[in-house]
């Protein structure tokens, strides 16, 4: 693997595939795992930097294996919690399809939480949707019956395409969301219940926000930062939020994260008491088990519409990962690793 330049763009090339063998006996503590998923997400871009630019961050070494979030299979243990057959998951997962790890890292997953899809794991009963869900609780003040416009930026990726929903099951009167496709848009307002969505690949965007929120925005999920962002911020009402959950805009530049606003906006965002302070969904992890049973009813009782966007194959996960850095996943970008 390579380590890109602080403006670079991160392309398939810059990761390899090799074999290589594990040791034939586990410790005790530790357990085999064979690797069912894994998890390709934006964040990891900033991972390919010396300095990934946060402190819960490591960077990836070169030519070390990289990690992230995984989901697999105990083939053996020696460990007291673990025993063959149990599904495992960890945000430290090596990209390997087998791999061998303390069994303490591991957490057990109970497929039927999920109606089966172990995969949601990774994406709307895991870490995307605890950001999503924590991100509108904690950031968002949202309130039942206030009538609040929300907007979501990079509204049929992963995270979100749950943020759109759960703000309307926690009490938004009105969502909008801005994608880069007419098919996104499409999914968005069909299949995950937004009210609108604007491509903003096509005409003006200022325009089809003042249209489709005409009382202002009270919330927005931001995903996206830039222009798209600067363009929400300056129609957002007075004491409104914005949830400051990525700027996948800015990746690829050598920026202070999060990014400073152009001094119009962020005028704009003082002399109208917009709050936009950084979420760490990691911050809140107090409240993840309760966080993530209310996902799981969510999506069993089909209140909460998943979608992935699956590639075959580990030798594929580069490739995954430039596809989703451009937008080419709806819904969470998963790599299906062993069946």
């Amino acid at each position: 693997k390579i380590i890109l330049g602080k403006n670079g763009v991160p392309v398939a090339e810059n990761f390899r595939l090799e074999q290589n063998t594990i040791a034939d006996r586990i410790q005790v503590g530790q357990a085999r795992v064979r690797t069912l998923y894994l998890s390709v997400d934006p964040y990891m871009r900033c991972r390919m930097n010396e300095d990934p630019g946060s402190d819960y961050l490591l960077p990836w070494q070169l030519s070390e294996v990289a990690d992230g979030g995984g989901i697999g299979v105990v083939e053996e243990s020696k460990h007291q919690n673990l025993a063959k057959g149990d599904f495992v998951t960890s945000f430290n997962w090596p990209w390997q399809t087998v791999a061998i790890l303390d069994g303490s890292l591991l957490q057990k997953l109970d497929p039927q939480l999920v109606n089966g899809h172990l995969s949601y794991f990774l994406g709307a009963a895991g870490i995307t949707g605890l950001t999503a869900l924590l991100g509108i609780k904690e950031k968002g003040h949202v309130a039942v019956g206030a009538n609040q416009t929300m907007v979501v930026s990079g509204a049929a990726g992963a995270c979100g395409s749950l943020a759109g929903q759960i703000g309307r099951l926690e009490g938004c009167s009105r969502v909008v969301g801005i994608a880069g496709t007419d098919e996104k848009c499409s999914i968005l307002v069909q299949e995950m219940g937004f009210d609108a969505a604007i491509n903003y690949k096509k005409g003006n965007v200022a325009e089809q926000l003042r249209q489709l929120c005409p009382g202002g925005v009270d919330v927005y999920f931001d995903n996206v930062g830039g222009d798209i962002s600067d363009t929400v911020i300056s129609q957002m009402n007075q004491n409104s939020h914005i949830i400051l959950c990525g700027q996948i805009s800015q990746y690829n530049k050598d920026v202070p994260y999060p990014p400073p606003l152009p001094p119009d906006i962020e005028k704009i965002q003082k002399e109208r008491n917009i709050t936009r302070e950084r979420f760490l969904v990691l911050n809140y992890m107090d409240k993840q088990q309760a966080s993530v049973l209310q996902l799981c009813q969510w999506i069993q009782e089909g209140k909460l519409k998943v979608r992935e966007t699956v590639v075959e194959g580990l030798a594929n996960i580069g490739a995954a990962f430039q596809s989703m850095m451009n937008g080419g996943n709806i819904g969470k970008q998963i790599v299906s690793v062993s069946k």
